[in-house]
């Protein structure tokens, strides 16, 4: 966040939260600069779940001290650290052959993940095309993957499953 940023943190966090005003012009420059320093690399919001005025919205009605900026920043962390962990790396458009063009574009789509320009990939992509569409006709010509003799022997075991298959 910038300066212009902070600045309008503060006056929402004062609005919510009145003993974080600071009235005297040296304190409140003082208190942006501090604010600024630990906020700098927090984004005001993102178009993928992330608002400043929420987290600071949520600590005021959770908490009873008075939020400081780096309540703030633990909470940018923690969702950001929520993203990265439930994202999963897509299959990249990069040849595989070429380590330091596949290594770049997975970093760019971490980081993307990570600064809320981009959504979590939350389903590993393991092949780039369609499922097949006559999997049904495939299984029948596989069969069982269980021998006959093994199914036999099971049933006794599994009463259930011998009724339905037969």
């Amino acid at each position: 966040m910038d300066s212009h940023e902070v600045a309008a943190v503060l006056a929402y966090t004062g609005r919510l939260a009145p003993r974080t005003i600071r009235t005297g012009t040296g304190e409140a420059q003082d208190q942006i600069a501090q604010w600024q320093e630990l906020l700098d690399d927090v984004p005001f919001a993102t178009n993928h779940g992330w608002d400043v005025r929420e987290a600071i919205r949520a600590h005021v009605l959770d908490s009873p001290y008075p939020i400081l900026p780096v309540d703030v920043a633990r909470r940018w962390r923690a969702h950001r650290r929520d993203r990265l962990d439930r994202h999963t790396d897509p299959t990249t458009a990069a040849d595989p052959d070429d380590p330091a063009a596949w290594r770049a574009e997975l970093l760019r789509a971490r980081h993307a993940v990570a600064a809320g320009a981009a959504p979590p990939s939350t389903h590993r992509q393991i092949t780039g095309g369609d499922p097949q569409r006559d999997i049904d006709e495939h299984l029948r010509a596989i069969g069982s993957y269980i021998p006959p003799a093994v199914r036999t022997e099971l049933t006794r075991y599994r009463p259930t499953r011998a009724a339905r298959d037969q």
